[in-house]
């Protein structure tokens, strides 16, 4: 990253308090999205295999769908912070408006595809002639819950360019409670089966995004923002969003490669990765809350016209990310041996994730970089180098991860090419950071 003069304790200490004010309650907040699922899965599986696994079938669709336009919480992140750090509050709650709009709108348009298509996606997924109706039941009274989603993830960066990260805890809090009891009241009290768990989910959604709703409009004739749609500010947050859309795309089709190559291994190794990637996640949500920090208070110091404060938060955050990560290494290091038997008591797929786990640790220290800079440039705006840098790295990636079962390699060689691919990624980022070009000041990039 650009050179700074070393912080004084005191502006480090800020920072700090900066980092773990907002990195704390986005992790908890990260960490109640995943427990939906299990919930789910937990009170479906007492109804029979076949229901469950078309709950995972029909989860995995709608886990893909949302994930895709992760990108409104993020464009948003970046967008209301830098006019909150302008000074500018009613313009900030505008622009998170627009993007509540653009939610709206594609949640619409997914709704339009999913329900007449439901059955042929859940063949297409291969599941079974006893999973596929339950898959298509739920999948399509899910999709309903949609908009919804896509709602909660653009108030979300609403809130955390507003620098409040405790108001998306409470709330992902107050819905995984509302969906656990929905669940059970409607698949067991009012006998309705795996459509009472989908019914149950989508009103918890409904309710989340009900709650911000009233959050962000609160805040918008507090300080005299429109609520009205503005086909120009919707225009524009989509083109914000359009690379951070083709960056999740690539990284989205790294992680179906290395699954792929995995299924070419064996099925011991494919049950080892899914075992990995497990934990590679939980991993990913602590790094991610220091990422999320650092998209809101990056975007305040540049539209506050603060290029030094800037770079000075960068440089702090990127030591948290590296401490962050060897910490994160040394616990699966020692975990190793207590972790893998939660899942598996094969022999055959212990001794196949073990020697991986390895790689894995020595990798998070990386991946606590990456994660940093990757928060660092979406908070900048700086969404086209993200888009570019990622399509690089799946071209580095891709035939490398091909190669693994040519040359006889296994699932550590598998989890090397993906070390590979963070490092890849680390380059780019931290020569994007070095250049200084993200460093653009205003109330707009």
């Amino acid at each position: 990253m650009t050179q700074a003069p070393v912080a004084p304790k005191a502006t480090r200490r800020r920072h700090d308090r900066e980092i773990i004010a907002l990195a704390v309650p986005a992790f908890g907040a990260l960490v109640a999205e995943p427990l939906f699922v299990l919930a789910d899965s937990a009170i479906v599986g007492h109804l029979g295999t076949a229901q469950l696994a078309g709950l995972g079938v029909a989860s995995a669709l709608l886990t893909t769908a949302v994930s895709v336009f992760v990108f409104l919480a993020y464009a948003t992140t970046a967008a209301v912070a830098r006019r909150m750090g302008a000074g500018d509050l009613p313009s900030a709650i505008r622009q998170g408006m627009d993007g509540i709009w653009l939610a709206l709108l594609l949640g619409a348009a997914v709704i339009a595809v999913v329900l007449p298509t439901a059955p042929a996606l859940v063949e297409l997924f291969g599941a079974s002639d006893t999973a596929a109706p339950y898959a298509v039941t739920y999948l399509r009274i899910s999709s309903l819950g949609i908009p919804a989603m896509l709602v909660v993830l653009a108030a979300t960066g609403v809130l955390r360019g507003l620098q409040d990260t405790r108001t998306p805890l409470y709330v992902a809090i107050g819905g995984f409670v509302a969906n656990g009891a929905l669940n059970v009241g409607l698949v067991y009290g009012a006998d309705l089966g795996i459509a009472g768990s989908a019914w149950g989910t989508v009103i918890a959604q409904c309710g989340m995004a009900a709650v911000y709703l009233y959050v962000v409009v609160r805040g918008a004739r507090r300080h005299g923002a429109s609520l009205r749609p503005d086909a120009a500010g919707i225009r524009a947050c989509a083109q914000a969003g359009a690379p951070l859309l083709v960056r999740t795309l690539s990284l989205r089709a790294i992680l179906m490669i290395a699954t792929g190559v995995a299924a070419r291994l064996g099925d011991s190794d494919v049950a080892a990765h899914q075992i990995i990637l497990s934990l590679w996640s939980l991993m990913a949500f602590a790094l991610d809350a220091i990422a999320i920090a650092g998209q809101a208070i990056i975007g305040r110091y540049l539209g506050a016209d603060d290029p030094e404060g800037a770079r000075a938060v960068c440089r702090r955050m990127v030591e948290w990310g590296i401490a962050s990560g060897c910490v994160l290494g040394l616990l699966i290091v020692l975990a190793r041996p207590l972790f893998i038997p939660l899942f598996t008591g094969d022999a055959a797929v212990q001794d196949a994730a073990l020697p991986a786990l390895v790689v894995v640790a020595l990798a998070q220290p990386v991946c606590g970089i990456v994660f940093v800079l990757d928060g660092v440039l979406m908070g900048a705006g700086d969404g086209p180098y993200l888009a570019w840098a990622m399509i690089a790295t799946l071209a580095v990636f891709t035939p490398v991860a091909l190669l693994v079962p040519a040359f006889g390699g296994g699932l550590t060689a598998l989890w090397g090419a993906m070390t590979l691919m963070m490092a890849v990624r680390m380059l780019t980022l931290w020569l994007r950071s070095r250049s200084g070009r993200w460093i653009v000041t205003g109330a707009t990039r």
